[in-house]
């Protein structure tokens, strides 16, 4: 899987189904997106979970800092590319999305801004970021997104209270490639 073949998902379906059990996943993928983001897992259920994704023919991504059982360091990038089928990772931490890049994972860096002083620190990381996309939480105003897609010269996903058309199209107008949301009434949209 390549950035080229994830944008293009991602420009036919802007709305990613970020999953936090496998009811959940068994609900993604009866729906037409075509990303599915792993947000809670076990170390044991990796490679199943990333096959079944694959089965389905979606783009999979596993938050790699929050799987119990493995360690968010360069060996868990290791683990996850050979061990699993999944196409890439999140993280907050930037040396494991540039240890993913090197391993030829797609790589998303997950920022969080919770007030303006994040939002100026997400802003001096994003010209050093070698991720493929970046994510932010939660979602935030339209001038935001705006502003964090100029400064970024990266794709943008916005994430976090996601909860209807609306959201997604206020994200979507501001600039944002895809919105990801743990709703299961958004996936459809």
């Amino acid at each position: 899987m390549n950035t080229h073949d994830l944008y293009q998902k991602l420009e036919i379906a802007p709305v990613i189904a970020a999953i936090k059990s496998e009811e959940e996943l068994t609900a993604a993928l009866l729906t037409e997106v075509e990303v599915i983001f792993v947000l809670q897992s076990n170390l044991m259920q990796l490679t199943e979970l990333s096959e079944k994704i694959k089965q389905h023919g979606k783009i999979a991504i596993l938050h790699a800092d929050l799987v119990k059982g493995l360690s968010s360091d360069e060996m868990a990038i290791d683990y996850i590319k050979q061990q699993t089928a999944f196409d890439g990772i999140i993280s907050t931490k930037s040396a494991i999305v540039r240890y993913a890049k090197r391993h030829q994972l797609l790589a998303i860096q997950r920022f969080f801004l919770l007030d303006s002083s994040a939002l100026n620190n997400v802003e001096r990381q994003l010209l050093q970021t070698e991720a493929d996309l970046v994510e932010v939480l939660p979602n935030v105003s339209p001038k935001i997104i705006k502003g964090l897609v100029k400064q970024s010269r990266k794709p943008l996903i916005v994430g976090g209270l996601i909860h209807d058309k609306e959201d997604v199209l206020g994200a979507l107008g501001a600039g944002s490639l895809a919105v990801s949301t743990t709703d299961s009434q958004v996936w459809s949209i």
